[in-house]
């Protein structure tokens, strides 16, 4: 569909090109970035930013802007330069770019107020836009999302989970854009400029496909507003542009990838572009955000409902993991559920039965379940992505950069450790701590009973931050009472008295194999403290000390997951300054299939190794 916007041509053309230089200054006092790829994108940028867009650039955070994720990453100073463009930022600010104290980073964080997800690394920001575009359906705005790509990036498989998923849930709301330059980091991109080979993939998978020439303006405007106008799909625009545009002595040329100019071809391409500003004219009004009759109040939270679990009822703790989550969506609109074709696994389906628009089903496509999650959490909802454990390795990368983010997303992970039995070691999930941990400011959960699972389901939804919950396959008897309280950082002593002898610390699972062997050990006479590790991290490190001490400077941690990075390192960690030692039972090596009971002492965390280790020790 044509607009006649011929008279915003000249302004915006003039946009295009300060874009550039701006990019390019930034990046020479920087000393590092990425300006042929900013070059690239110019008029792309100029178009959306001052020619489609509707945002209120005193507010980048209104909650109706329409919405930019910047998935090439590395163009990030043409980003910043846009905004500057439409001043919410100082364009004095620009020579920040790469320094220590700046917010202007190498790659977009949102420590920018007008930057949703961290990107950067490639085929994420996509998968973020489908999250903040399914987040305009559920608090029924306006606003559109838009998503940059670059065509190096698209070799990414989330691109294509990204692809199938957008499509699958209709989002019109949603306009991605390829900039095809053709030049990828070391070499001509697979597929160049062969624009056929990318309408044709895109159109496979259900998307409106828009191919314009990236630099022409006019096209791009008819693009953007047709895309707008276009129902019951996403729209991709295939932008074919020239990598460093402008400069006649980089534009096209492979090499340049990541090099700031300097000295002479510096000054001769500020020259160049300089000498293509037009006339002055007065760029375009930014339309405001879409108004909306919804209520902006903060929505109406309500006490949770949760599941009444009597002492000593079998139970499983992602079962009752479910069961609350149903609860806390009852209570708190804001809560949404993402699954990867395992919610009757995992038991997110009871919360599809009672809330079915606020739960999205990806398949199996964990990168895209874990990045719509992202973009959800950035716009205000509360995001739990469910699936096995072992499965959420192939969106750690997302969850990296979700930590960088500090998003508030609250993942769960099911059916982990060896205690998941006859499946064998491919779903066994032995490393998920490790991981977890190892994700700056990422709490991790994991409840050993039903009454501290649902417990902590509400901890994690109220935490502002990242969370991970780690929920068992096997039923296990509820030991707490509806009264009990848990808290991030805790941990419960169970089991103690003045002749202990050895401190056992378990999680999950294995909280009741030191149980056992308590049991066990106390027909013998020997007595030992019993400690519910349940917040893994931060872990309670006041209360693992002063057990150590009273039990002989001594502890012994049992896990179902691998020696390194799980619980015994944490705890490790938390009283290596006291001069505290730790025997750390774990899995050692790569597990098999067997019953559950087999398996724990076949690999040395059962109750029979736990009493072993005490007596060893006296």
């Amino acid at each position: 569909m044509s607009v006649d916007r011929s008279s915003d041509i000249p302004a915006l053309r003039n946009i295009a090109t300060r874009l550039r230089i701006a990019s390019i200054r930034a990046t020479s006092t920087a000393g590092s970035g990425h300006p042929t790829s900013c070059c690239s994108a110019a008029e792309i940028m100029a178009a959306l930013f001052f020619g489609q867009m509707r945002f209120d650039p005193k507010n980048p955070r209104h909650e109706d802007n329409d919405r930019f994720v910047l998935s090439k990453g590395h163009a990030a100073p043409v980003l910043y330069a846009a905004w500057a463009e439409a001043g919410v930022i100082d364009s004095a600010q620009l020579a920040s770019l790469r320094q220590i104290d700046s917010d202007l980073e190498g790659h977009p964080t949102p420590r920018l107020p007008f930057v949703d997800v961290a990107t950067g690394s490639l085929g994420q920001g996509i998968c973020a836009a489908i999250g903040i575009a399914l987040n305009a359906r559920r608090i029924k705005s306006l606003y559109r999302t838009y998503a940059l790509l670059g065509d190096g990036e698209s070799a990414e498989g989330s691109v294509w989970e990204a692809a199938q998923t957008a499509a699958r849930f209709g989002l019109d709301n949603l306009c991605a854009i390829i900039d095809v330059n053709g030049l990828g980091q070391s070499q001509v991109t697979q597929y160049g400029h062969d624009m056929a080979a990318y309408e044709h993939r895109w159109r496979a998978f259900g998307w409106n496909v828009i191919v314009v020439d990236g630099h022409d303006l006019t096209a791009l405007l008819d693009a953007f507003e047709e895309a707008a106008q276009t129902t019951g799909r996403p729209s991709m625009v295939l932008a074919r542009t020239l990598k460093g545009k402008g400069i006649s002595f980089v534009e096209g040329r492979d090499g340049w990838h990541g090099k700031p100019l300097k000295g002479d071809d510096l000054q001769r391409a500020l020259r160049e572009l300089e000498g293509q500003i037009g006339p002055e004219a007065t760029n375009p009004a930014i339309p405001p955000p879409p108004s909306r009759e919804a209520d902006k109040t903060l929505p109406d939270v309500g006490p949770v409902q949760l599941p009444d679990y009597e002492m000593g009822r079998m139970v499983a703790t992602r079962e009752a993991y479910g069961a609350v989550l149903a609860a806390l969506g009852t209570a708190d609109p804001r809560v949404v559920v993402l699954d990867a074709d395992v919610k009757n696994s995992t038991f997110s389906d009871a919360f599809e039965q009672r809330h079915p628009d606020r739960f999205y089903q990806t398949y199996i496509a964990e990168q895209v379940m874990v990045g719509a999650a992202l973009g959800l959490a950035s716009r205000g909802a509360i995001p739990f992505p469910s699936t096995f454990a072992c499965f959420l390795t192939r969106a750690a990368d997302f969850i990296r950069m979700g930590g960088i983010g500090n998003a508030n997303v609250k993942l769960a992970g099911s059916h982990a450790g060896v205690s998941i039995g006859e499946d064998g070691p491919s779903q066994m999930a032995l490393e998920d701590l490790g991981m977890m941990r190892a994700v700056p400011g990422c709490v991790v959960l994991y409840p050993c009973d039903g009454v501290s699972a649902s417990k902590l389901v509400i901890v994690a939804a109220t935490h502002n931050g990242m969370t991970y919950m780690r929920t068992s396959r096997p039923k296990t008897p509820v030991i707490y009472t509806a009264s009990e309280e848990f808290t991030i950082g805790g941990s419960k002593v169970l089991r103690e008295s003045a002749a202990d002898v050895a401190t056992v610390v378990g999680a999950g699972v294995t909280v009741f194999e030191a149980l056992a062997a308590y049991d066990d050990l106390r027909e013998e006479g020997v007595n030992v403290r019993v400690i519910d590790a349940y917040s893994v991290q931060p872990i309670d490190e006041s209360t693992l000390v002063s057990a150590a001490l009273a039990t002989g400077g001594h502890l012994i941690t049992v896990e179902d997951h691998y020696a390194p990075g799980g619980l015994g390192d944490a705890v490790s960690d938390a009283v290596a300054s006291y001069g505290i030692t730790v025997e750390r039972l774990a899995v050692r090596e790569v597990p098999r299939s067997g019953s559950s009971a087999e398996l724990l002492d076949r690999f040395g965390i059962s109750s029979h190794q736990i009493a072993t280790a005490v007596r060893d020790r006296n």
